[in-house]
């Protein structure tokens, strides 16, 4: 089992994305402050760490120098509410592998760290076909391009429809409730009571196939292989 450095400390975000990664088969451990996360990463006990640039005591580029200066190559994946380009410059040019912003959905932060553990573990690159491409059916979805192909014709997917469609490649055949769909497409800042999945599956069905997402009545969706 992977074990995951998350450094964040917000503890609602924190809680959000510890749950996230039991729940997907990974083990969590939260620290709350820079100096803390950068002892923690050099102890060589992580897979991957989820680093917030706005931490107490240490700012996650500082982190982020020391645990390079220090010779480690754990992957990172920077999670900061700043949007700069020069800050996101930063974070890659200082040793990040990849960079996301907050809000996020839980779903594309979780394709990001498989991609980043498989690339790691396999010894391949982002680059690499192998590791950036996903497939379920007649359906094939392409990290490192986004592009989706459904029996051999490209389609054209938002980016909210894309991630949507990313889990439930990752999860074929598995009933998923509405809920772990707002949850991991829209973020720890979704609404329970919205209609908003309904709105993106009856999206995708018209754009990949009206029969390829079924509805399990009084559960969810599901993905049909």
């Amino acid at each position: 089992m992977s074990r995951i450095l998350v450094a964040e400390d917000e503890s609602r975000i924190a809680s959000f994305i510890a749950k996230g990664l039991t729940a997907s088969g990974l083990s969590p451990m939260v620290v709350e402050d820079g100096p803390t996360a950068m002892a923690m990463a050099l102890t060589g006990e992580f897979d991957l760490m989820i680093l917030d640039i706005g931490l107490p005591g240490m700012d996650g580029f500082e982190v982020l120098s020391r645990i390079r200066d220090g010779g480690s190559s754990l992957p990172v994946i920077i999670l900061t509410a700043r949007d700069s380009v020069a800050d996101t410059i930063a974070g890659l040019e200082g040793g990040a592998d990849d960079y996301m912003q907050k809000p996020f959905s839980f779903g594309e932060l979780l394709a990001r760290i498989r991609l980043r553990l498989r690339t790691a573990q396999n010894g391949t690159t982002a680059a690499d076909p192998a590791a950036t491409v996903i497939t379920a059916g007649d359906i094939t979805l392409d990290m490192r391009t986004r592009r989706v192909t459904v029996r051999g014709k490209e389609s054209d997917l938002s980016s909210r429809e894309y991630v949507l469609l990313e889990t439930f490649m990752r999860h074929p055949g598995h009933v998923l409730t509405r809920e772990q769909l707002l949850s991991h497409v829209w973020g720890y800042d979704f609404d329970p009571g919205s209609n908003v999945v309904d709105v993106y599956v009856r999206y995708l069905r018209k754009k990949i196939g009206s029969d390829t997402i079924e509805t399990v009545r009084g559960m969810g969706y599901r993905l049909r292989t």
